[in-house]
């Protein structure tokens, strides 16, 4: 496995500085994020350190050099939309943005998209299915003429009152997945997995590896912290940050031991990327960094640097 991290924790750096940032700590990869231009909607959207829209042959040599210079690959390409939303405008958008995305990633010979499925969340999961595969079915099939793979984030999207009540993200739950994959069988159409949401969804995190073996593409390391007071308190059914926080990996409910021993076992060899989304290191590039180089020495435990050849 190669250990990596998503590039949103690092906003304001430049391409070369997270570049940089990696190759200091000693991570193997990135998880570059590829918003389009503009101005963030919510916290870590709206980062560009890739700009898809025009990712010309200097662009294509930047990143040829970066990578060779600094020794870290690029795990994948990253935008998180919703392009289910009841929003006509956004989610047109959305999708001419993925589908620059895949077209970007092909020219820099980048195999993995990472994404959401999207989600209108006023209504049912049987509701949003017909709209589900009328977008999806052509973004996955550019997705294969592009021999690229779609990695669909499990996070519900599903945090605070604008939300409300479904979330913001279809692909939640391994009956949604058995779902999603029956109705779109394609070896380009699979998960980027995060263990942390479904621990905040009180189901098992490990037991899905085995069964989704040939759909894990890219996984993500994040830690969950679950309030038990607070969830006695106000319930399952509140907005779901009222009882959970997000933490760095070992910060957290996960158990890690138990999650590296089954992904070894299915036999994946992809990258790990850490997501750092924990409140408690966002006041200064100094504590993101920090984030970053904690996770990262926590998380070698389970995945060994490969010796560097000379």
């Amino acid at each position: 496995m190669q250990l990596g991290f998503v590039s949103a924790i690092l906003p304001d750096y430049s391409l070369e500085g997270v570049f940089s940032t990696a190759s200091k700590i000693g991570f193997d990869c990135i998880e570059l994020m590829c918003w389009p231009i503009g101005k963030a909607e919510r916290r870590y959207a709206g980062v560009t350190h890739l700009d898809v829209v025009n990712c010309d042959e200097a662009a294509i040599d930047q990143m040829a050099s970066l990578t060779d210079r600094y020794g870290v690959a690029v795990s994948g390409l990253g935008y998180y939309p919703n392009p289910l939303s009841a929003d006509s405008e956004e989610s047109a958008q959305a999708i001419r943005h993925i589908e620059d995305v895949i077209k970007a990633a092909s020219r820099l010979g980048i195999g993995q998209v990472n994404t959401f499925v999207g989600r209108n969340p006023v209504l049912s999961i049987d509701d949003n299915w017909g709209l589900f595969l009328e977008r999806w079915v052509p973004l996955v099939n550019l997705a294969e003429e592009y021999d690229i793979r779609i990695g669909i984030e499990n996070c519900p999207m599903f945090f605070s009152k604008d939300e409300w009540p479904g979330g913001k993200n279809l692909a939640i739950s391994p009956a949604i997945w058995r779902r999603m994959f029956n109705a779109i069988p394609s070896s380009n159409f699979g998960l980027n997995y995060d263990p942390s949401h479904l621990i905040w969804q009180h189901m098992d995190c490990v037991s899905p590896l085995r069964e989704f073996a040939d759909r894990l593409f890219h996984v993500h390391a994040k830690d969950v912290r679950i309030d038990k007071s607070q969830l006695d308190s106000v319930g399952i059914l509140a907005n779901p940050l009222e009882y959970h926080s997000p933490k760095l990996p070992g910060l957290g409910d996960v158990d890690w031991g138990s999650f590296f021993s089954v992904l070894g076992d299915t036999g994946y060899r992809g990258p790990v990327c850490v997501e750092v989304e924990d409140r408690a290191y966002e006041d200064s590039d100094q504590s993101r960094e920090l984030a970053l180089q904690q996770s990262y020495t926590f998380l070698r435990n389970f995945i060994p640097r490969l010796p560097q050849d000379d």
